[in-house]
Order: structure tokens, then sequence, then C-alpha cells
């Protein structure tokens, strides 16, 4: 009796190991199955962001800008997408690619062509809206200006999303000023007063200077205000562009710009703010606020 009972234990034990194992490599395939697809989709974007790279010239500089930034988004997702282990990283790789293609597409609307199909929303853009409205600012004895349309003095284009945790508008500057908080991560006091002088009152965009702390917690709004209650909501929130460590890239647009969605850093990676990643990353733009 005793022995039969001792059979019937084995069997069990050993039903069980094997459904332990089975369900462990099901789990396997799964994760495989789902990181390949991944990969596939992420791959089928940058090739075709590749084929706009290399057959697309621009003709004056906000679409040659437009076009080298494009060029850089599809060296870092072909990058990323090698080196991508999990299903999020080839995302990530993905949306690279998507931003880049945004660039395509501003410089193409640039030299006067069909931008071509609507593209995928970039995580953080749609919360950071678009400049509406020409507007010329002097910070710190630099002129920055902002257009909704490119022109010899608007020629960096951005496709709008958060870096460093800031909605950053989509819309063609007189210089990529938001490229150093790309890199670095965060935005330094003088960008306080960029963002005010920019976007104060300006509709259509996903800023208001009473959200924007410094780093004691204040709030500034018109230059400098009270401060307000760190608990309210200050944005919509969303990804930012600008990398794979920049939780909140296009990012936009770099895996490790921490932060670019960017936009993306691999350089610049951002921006389009890509959070997540482990990939370092560098890039040094100089300047800066």
């Amino acid at each position: 009796m005793n022995a039969a009972l001792w059979v019937i234990l084995v069997l069990v034990v050993g039903a069980i190991a094997l459904a332990v194992v089975g369900s462990s490599r099901a789990s396997r395939n799964r994760a495989a199955a789902s990181l390949a697809d991944a990969k596939a989709d992420a791959r089928r974007v940058i090739e075709r962001l590749g084929g706009q790279v290399l057959n697309l010239t621009g003709s004056d500089d906000a679409s040659k800008q437009a076009m080298a930034d494009a060029s850089e988004r599809y060296n870092a997702a072909a990058s990323q997408i090698e080196q991508a282990t999990s299903v999020r990283q080839a995302q990530l790789a993905k949306d690279s690619a998507v931003e880049g293609l945004y660039y395509v597409r501003a410089a193409r609307q640039a030299m006067g062509m069909d931008p071509g199909p609507e593209l995928e929303t970039l995580s953080g853009q749609r919360s950071a809206g678009a400049v509406t409205e020409d507007r010329r600012v002097q910070i710190e004895g630099r002129d920055i200006e902002a257009s909704p349309t490119p022109s010899g003095r608007t020629p960096n284009y951005y496709p709008g999303g958060r870096v460093a945790g800031r909605p950053v508008p989509a819309g063609w500057y007189s210089e990529p000023w938001w490229k150093t908080a790309l890199v670095a991560g965060a935005w330094g006091v003088g960008s306080v007063l960029v963002f005010d002088a920019l976007f104060s009152g300006m509709d259509g965009v996903g800023y208001s200077g009473a959200q924007f702390e410094n780093g004691y917690g204040q709030g500034f709004d018109g230059g400098y205000n009270a401060g307000f209650d760190q608990g309210q909501s200050q944005d919509a929130g969303g990804w930012d562009n600008s990398g794979w460590d920049n939780s909140g890239g296009s990012d936009n647009s770099g895996w490790g710009s921490g932060a670019s969605d960017n936009n993306s850093g691999w350089g610049d990676f951002g921006g389009s703010d890509f959070g997540g990643g482990d990939w370092g990353g560098g890039g040094d733009f100089g300047g800066g606020f």
C-alpha cells in the first residue's frame, strides 16, 4: 500500500513539474513572439524613414535642418532597434523613427510639397500644443523667435512634446533652445523666462507661466510671481520625446538623455523624450539656459 502511495505521489509531482515547465516555456515563447512582432513593427517605420532620408533633399535652410534632424532620428532608431531586448525598447525605437518622420513632414511642408499621410501622435504631443502666432523675444541678450511656419529666421522645427518634464509646443524656432534640457534632463532658470516670454497668452500651447516651477518651488508667471500649490496639476501628462531615460524624449526624440520625445540620448534623442531604456547617451549642444 505504501509503495502504491509513493508511486502516485511521484506521478503527481512529475505531472506538476511538467505543467510548470510547459507553462514557463509557453510564457517564454509568447514573450519572444511579442518582441519579434514589436521589432518588426519598429523596423517597418524605420525603413520608411530611411527611404525618406535617402531620397529627399532640403532646398532651403528650414528643410535642410529638418532633414538633418530626420537623419539623426533615423540613425538613433536603427541603433536602438539593434540593441532592443524588450518590447518597450522596440517601441521606443519605433518612436524615434516616428519622430523622424515628423521632421520629414516638416521639411516637405517647408518646400511646399505634399506633407504626406498623417502620422501617429507622439506621447506628450497633444498636451504640448502648437505655436499659433509669431513671437520674437529677447532673453539675456539673445533674440529668440517662434512661428507656426518656417522661414529664414525660424529654420528649426520641433514636433511638440515634453522635454525634461515641460511641454514644448510644436513649431518653428530661431534656434533649438530646448536641446540643452533634452540632454541635461533639466531646465535652467533662464528657460523659465524663455517659456514665459514665448508662450504666455498664446492660444493652442500647453504652457502656463504659473505652472513652471524654479528650483525653490516658486511659480513664474510674467517673470516672477508668487508660488503655487505643488499638488496642482501641471500638465495633462505624457511622454517626453526626449529619450530612453527621460521618463516624461520626441521626442520626440535619446536612450539616456535623462530624456527624447525629443523627442529622444544618443546625442539628441528625444524628442521626442523617450522614457525608459538603459542605454546612456550624450551629446553636447553647448550654450543653453
